[in-house]
């Protein structure tokens, strides 16, 4: 098979490899190195050509019967995948869906990443619905109508019935006559025939690929350094960009000097980018940019600009203030948005009240590759290469920051370097634009760890109160529910200061125990930054707050908090969604609840497999200890068992995590897996050790030294993935594996040491 150096992108010579440094001791290149030594194996052959038209043969003679496929004379299958690649795979498990239905031989399929372009649907990679909702179906008609046109092609040449021929392999096959054809040798027949809409699918039991262990596509290019990532971006005449943005929200330049910046060897200009008003949305933040012949110019220049900075409303903001301003507004009543029963007399009047606060800090979503772009601006159109989740949105952002119609603007998708949300947010290339535009060059901007932890779009912040009450058989009989936590709408627009339904609808109005009487207020919370999309959103803090009040109670009631879990969802039922007391509609992740009920069996089938997989129960030595938690999120239903040991100075460890998951179908379980396994590395770092914090409105922390993450030596030895075996609909995976982690992980400690953990993270508690 062919190797490719860009195996994300449609082949263009312009692109060329970054100029990385050289190793002293070999004169190799990062690349180079890591191509030298890697094992030989598949790397894909990307075909260079165009979308034609549907059912026809394109300019390269390929049969294309679908925007997602092409299958060409010489028998490659070419899937193009819509939605982007940051390492969860699901560039592979489409492809796997498609070639599945299309009976294609493996050895055969090759991936290109599409551009953005609305004739791909929805492009944008969030919301874990890229198998679920972005190509499942999809993927899977498009393979089975072009199996389809290939065996009736086969039929019309042999003169054979159409039903007695069949795909398989990457050929056409009549068993009667021994007669077989090779796909690519069909392709000029088949395109002359009209697309059916209803080819029939595969069952379950027929797939090759789907539901089974396949390699990824795209991990011989990875792991050979050969993969193309934004930061990695060069091209000829390009020049690098880094920018100084305001260090408070809110604040624009009022002045600069930049004498000193422009005697710095390699630099050509510096620029004043301009910002958005407040809230900016997904704008540029603004600032004074450098622009120079390479990274290191640019960032050493950066460092002599003296800027003056104009006010800013949110100068005076401050973590420690606001902490208490959060508690003041949950400890009042707020805006009441679920109300079922008589919660207040109900707990007033219960056997045993508890009562708890939970702390959640801002998280800021640091990716392995900082945010990176490249733009060519020329003849009025602008050309993007970027590391997005959403090219579409993209178009649009940089179509405005130019001055050009959308139509004029190309956005190429490379891989991601991870992601988490903060890729969904295109203010960065925007920024390589508006620089393009005024360079008359292409222009790659560079964003550094500390940009991205300083300048991002962090995760809300959140307090919660909670106050629940027991009867004397230990059964909850009314909860209120308050919360104060900025919502992601004041991003996008003025006077937001209230959660809102939507992020309710992640894990607290749609809260699957059976309580009589509930109540839930969203308290003032008036946003003092940018806040974005984070892996799993609000289900964070709420899962959190809820995973360890739930435990809290089973402690007061003194049953255990497995069996306090099973008993408190009240049997096996499909909760109406209906009668819940929600004054709004609750959300149900873009699907209808007749299609993903909330079911409380498959929370009890998650919590029984966890508890038997972990060893629940059993004796374990002194200092250490056992939580558990669950949640559904994004249609997916989670139950975690972690445990801890805490030694003699207070240092607390994670020895073991167990994680249960029903996603419906598992149609790539190896990368299920594989995000259940992430997901409990960047739960843990949310509950151990990671806060961004702010002081004088400006972020505290600025690289991974004083934003911490789990290191190597912290993560868990041992990490169990536990899958249900489950044939309903499709649910999410990227996503769902990380709310009940962080609460399992608090309820250890304290069955480890007998103190609760109610505020993140849990070094500062």
């Amino acid at each position: 098979m062919t190797p490719s150096k860009t195996p994300w992108l449609r082949r263009d010579p312009r692109i060329a490899d970054a100029d990385t440094p050289k190793a002293a001791s070999s004169g190799l290149d990062r690349r180079e190195f890591l191509t030298r030594m890697a094992a030989s194996g598949l790397v894909l052959a990307i075909s260079a050509s165009g979308i034609g038209c549907v059912a026809d043969m394109a300019a390269s003679g390929s049969f294309e019967p679908s925007v997602f496929l092409r299958i060409g004379e010489d028998g490659i299958v070419t899937v193009i995948v819509h939605r982007s690649e940051m390492g969860q795979g699901v560039r592979t498990g489409l492809a796997m869906a498609m070639a599945d239905e299309l009976e294609a031989d493996w050895s055969m399929v090759r991936i290109e990443q599409a551009i953005g372009d609305a004739k791909y649907g929805d492009q944008n990679t969030d919301g874990s619905t890229s198998i679920r909702n972005g190509g499942w179906m999809t993927f899977r008609q498009a393979g089975a109508a072009a199996r389809a046109m290939l065996q009736q092609a086969a039929a019309d040449e042999w003169k054979v019935p159409v039903g007695e021929v069949q795909g398989t392999n990457g050929e056409v096959v009549h068993a009667a006559s021994n007669l077989r054809a090779s796909y690519g040798s069909l392709v000029k027949r088949a395109s002359k025939l009209a697309v059916p809409k209803d080819a029939p699918l595969k069952k379950p039991e027929q797939y090759r690929y789907i539901g089974k262990t396949v390699a990824s596509l795209d991990l011989q290019s990875m792991v050979t350094g050969t993969a193309k990532y934004a930061q990695d971006l060069s091209m000829p005449g390009m020049r690098i960009a880094v920018i100084a943005r305001p260090p408070v929200y809110g604040a624009k330049v009022k002045s600069v000097d930049s004498a000193a910046a422009k005697q710095v060897k390699g630099v050509e200009r510096v620029i004043e980018v301009p910002s958005a008003p407040v809230p900016s949305g997904m704008m540029p933040l603004g600032g004074v940019a450098i622009v120079a012949t390479s990274t290191w110019a640019a960032i050493e220049a950066r460092k002599k600009l003296v800027i003056e900075w104009t006010e800013s409303p949110n100068d005076s903001h401050d973590s420690a203030a606001y902490r208490t301003e959060l508690e003041g507004s949950v400890r009042a009543a707020g805006n009441v948005v679920r109300d079922l029963g008589d919660a207040a007399s109900a707990v007033a009047g219960a056997t045993r009240k508890v009562t708890a606060e939970y702390y959640v800090p801002h998280l800021a979503h640091v990716p392995m590759e900082p945010p990176a772009a490249m733009a060519n601006f020329a003849n009025s159109a602008c050309e993007v290469w970027a590391c997005t989740q959403d090219p579409q949105t993209a178009q649009g952002v940089v179509a405005g920051m130019v001055g050009i119609d959308k139509s004029k603007v190309t956005v190429n998708v490379t891989f991601l370097g991870g992601a988490f949300g903060r890729k969904s947010k295109p203010d960065f290339i925007a920024e390589a634009a508006f620089l393009s535009k005024e360079m008359k060059t292409p222009v790659k901007v560079v964003w550094t760890r500390e940009d991205d932890i300083q300048n991002g779009f962090p995760h809300t912040i959140s307090m919660q109160r909670l106050e629940a009450g027991l009867d004397a058989k230990g059964k909850i009989v009314g909860m209120v529910h308050r919360i104060a936590s900025p919502p992601i709408g004041s991003t996008f627009g003025p006077d937001q200061e209230y959660h809102s339904e939507g992020e309710l609808g992640l894990g607290v109005l749609d809260m699957p125990f059976a309580i009589p009487n509930v109540r839930v207020e969203v308290c003032k919370a008036p946003p003092h930054s940018r806040i974005g999309w984070y892996r799993s959103v609000s289900n964070i803090p709420h899962a959190f707050a809820l995973g360890c009040f739930m435990d809290e109670l089973a402690q007061a009631a003194g049953k255990d908090p497995v069996q306090f879990l099973i008993e408190s969802l009240g049997g096996d039922r499909v909760i109406d969604m209906t009668a819940t007391g929600a004054k709004k509609p609750v959300e149900n992740y873009g699907a209808k609840w007749e299609d993903h009920p909330n079911d409380t069996a498959r929370h009890r089938r998650v919590l029984e497999m966890v508890a038997k997989e972990s060893g629940w129960g059993t004796a374990l030595p002194a200092g250490e200890g056992r939580g558990v938690a669950v949640h559904r999120s994004f249609l997916t239903y989670v139950a975690a068992v972690v445990r801890v040991k805490v030694a003699s100075d207070g240092t607390i460890s994670v020895p073991r995590v167990d994680i249960a998951m029903d996603c419906g179908y598992a149609a790539h379980p190896d990368r299920v897996r594989s995000q259940c396994e992430g997901a409990v590395i960047m739960s843990l770092s949310n509950a151990m050790l990671s806060e961004l914090t702010f002081a004088r409105g400006r972020v505290v922390q600025s690289n991974l030294n004083d934003y911490r993450v789990l290191r190597m030596a912290g993560a868990p030895k041992d990490i169990r993935v536990h899958l249900v075996d489950a044939v309903g609909p499709i649910g999410g995976v990227g996503e769902p594996g990380v709310p009940p982690v962080a609460p399992a992980f608090a309820n250890a400690v304290f069955a480890a040491r007998r103190t609760r953990v109610r505020s993140l993270p849990a070094e500062r508690a």
